[in-house]
């Protein structure tokens, strides 16, 4: 994993999924040797897990679109049975990728002439993208570009970490009313109704974490080489793109506990030792890809998560491979300074269409470790959602209380709600709370939690939240006594990348949902969502506008430019909750009359 990626959710959501620039020639998780050399541009497009890079086609004339109604266009109404599709921001074009030829001529065949949102679509077949790590080593080698020095771990990890902590949280939060100050003169200027409300908004600032040195309870480490091509497991220097696949050791970086260096320094032991090799980038070869360590400040666990490139490896080899994993952590001496309390085995390479996650095995000790956050004890399993600060997610989890200030009537929902942290936080100050999550592991995990601690006034859905959003204030408004007025919130703790559009409009046009708590660890892409909940009613944002009230901020990740933002929004609403409960009925009686109808 590239140290400039490595505080992103390990979430992804559908709409990310759809824009993730994850072509073959930009894996983000290996290294090669010392000495690279140039190699030709298209040489990935030889190996089989590529060819939707082959079969590809750009679509033209397009006007303003959306990823997500072109994917609608594309698969529902056309039934092409595209692989990804992928565009720049703000143009009037994209690329779709097929499997194969046959399906790449049904789409040119079918989209060229289409009329879409009355325009006239022409498509074309388009070049595969080169491999920008051989183009960039072919241009070095022609001597264009000057080789830049390579940073070390510290500053590719964590550039502020010279700076004494106080002079952090200054700068950081500088920069987050500068964020917020622009985010409000742009929403000026797009709703004129939002200025009295944005006069009042208040920004408190960024409080500290609590823990300051070593507090990630989550790591994802490369396995490669450095510049004196010895086999290292640590973080990678660089980029693919940018033609650096150096990969630095992380004994010194401060935000990382001892187990997580302890794990680093003994996995990259076991490669060394091993007849199988660290997955190479250049060609797809070798094994050793990554390693995913988890561990718990409160119980001492330690998890790993080894990622095994397996295309190279027969099924004997691959048995192998996994008994040489589980006999290495279960020797004695292996365990003198820390132990590994729970080992699982990762199957890490191109993903199969419709693929989220790659799968994980279970190969010794326990399968899941506990953590503890606002005095509640949390199961999680590998690939669940789980604040990578433990210490601060008490803090930032009283700030989203304190923000919404619920109460005993209050039903709650947890959108994005992984293994129901923010959920069981919030249950002993609600009536109910309502969550759902799109990975099902995670939901289990949320379900163990909430019998673990004793909270019977939480359920859980499995599912992409745009489909739940509506079903979830459904159930809310329908268990209300006719005639009470509700208490409806929603909290959304979202991917990096924020909320889908889709998720926007289900909220927008729930009227019942008068607050909304929205803890972002990327503001500056959250900001989208934000101007989204407040612009004023349209044919695609149906509801009063959320306007936001308060924010405040919580310093998550010290030593890094990172800071998570909680914001809460509140509208005014034209509809009273009693006739919005009653308009809601009889809604739902109409639509069951016209159906039988």
């Amino acid at each position: 994993m590239s140290a400039a990626s490595v505080e992103k959710h390990p979430e992804q959501s559908e709409a990310v999924a759809e824009n993730e620039e994850a072509e073959a020639q930009q894996v983000e998780t290996a290294a090669d040797g010392v000495e690279p050399k140039a190699g030709n541009e298209f040489d990935y497009l030889e190996r089989n897990e590529f060819t939707s890079e082959i079969y590809k086609i750009e679509v033209k004339n397009m006007g303003y679109f959306g990823i997500g109604e072109l994917k609608k266009l594309l698969k529902n109404t056309l039934k092409l049975d595209m692989t990804k599709i992928k565009s720049p921001a703000r143009k009037e074009y994209a690329f779709v990728c097929f499997r194969s030829q046959a399906d790449q001529q049904r789409a040119l065949e079918t989209l060229n002439g289409y009329k879409w949102k009355g325009r006239i679509l022409k498509a074309v077949a388009a070049k595969a993208s080169a491999d920008p790590l051989q183009k960039r080593r072919g241009e070095a080698n022609d001597g264009d570009v000057k080789p830049k020095r390579q940073r070390t771990a510290v500053e590719a990890t964590c550039p502020l970490a010279e700076m004494p902590y106080e002079q952090q949280l200054e700068q950081k939060t500088e920069e987050m009313s500068a964020l917020l100050k622009k985010y409000t003169q742009e929403l000026r200027h797009l709703n004129a109704d939002a200025k009295p409300h944005l006069d009042k908004f208040e920004f408190k600032g960024v409080l500290p974490s609590p823990t300051v040195q070593g507090y990630r309870n989550k790591n994802e480490f490369t396995v490669g080489k450095n510049a004196a091509g010895e086999i290292v497991v640590g973080f990678r220097l660089g980029s693919y793109s940018d033609g650096s696949v150096e990969v630095a050791e992380v004994q010194e970086l401060p935000h990382l506990p001892a187990q997580a260096k302890w794990a680093a320094r003994s996995f990259q032991q076991l490669v060394r030792q091993s007849k199988f090799q660290p997955f190479n980038p250049d060609g797809n070869v070798g094994h050793f890809r990554q390693l995913m360590v988890r561990c718990s400040s409160a119980t001492g666990e330690l998890m790993l998560v080894a990622g095994i490139y397996s295309s190279n490896l027969n099924e004997t080899e691959l048995l192998e491979l996994q008994q040489e994993l589980k006999a290495f952590y279960e020797q004695p001496e292996q365990n003198e300074t820390h132990k590994c309390t729970s080992l699982y085995y990762q199957d890490v390479k191109h993903r199969e269409a419709g693929q989220m996650v790659n799968p994980v095995t279970h190969l010794s000790g326990s399968t899941h470790i506990t953590d503890t956050i606002q005095g509640l004890q949390f199961r999680i399993s590998p690939l669940a959602f789980f604040q990578i600060n433990t210490a601060g997610a008490d803090v930032l989890y009283q700030q989203a209380i304190d923000l919404a200030a619920p109460n005993q009537e209050t039903i709650m929902l947890d959108i994005c709600c992984g293994t129901g942290t923010i959920a069981l936080a919030f249950a002993k100050h609600c009536k109910q709370v309502l969550g759902v999550e799109i990975v099902p592991d995670a939901i289990k995990d949320a379900e163990h939690n909430a019998e673990t601690n004793g909270i019977k006034n939480c359920k859980f859905f499995t599912g992409n939240a745009d489909d739940y959003i509506k079903s979830m204030v459904r159930e809310a408004v329908y268990g209300q006594e006719p005639g009470k007025p509700i208490d409806l919130i929603a909290v959304v703790d979202p991917p990096r990348a924020g909320l889908h559009t889709r998720s926007i409009a289900a909220i927008r046009s729930a009227s019942d949902i008068k607050r909304l708590v929205y803890v972002s660890c990327n503001p500056n892409s959250a900001k989208r969502n934000f101007i989204e909940l407040a612009r004023p009613e349209s044919k695609q944002y149906k509801g009063e506008p959320f306007y936001p009230k308060t924010a405040v901020a919580v310093d998550m990740f010290p030593h890094t430019t990172h800071t998570e933002l909680v914001i809460l929004f509140e509208r005014d609403s034209k509809t009273t909750p009693a006739e919005s409960v009653e308009q809601e009925r009889t809604k739902e009686c109409n639509e069951s009359l016209a159906a039988t109808a």
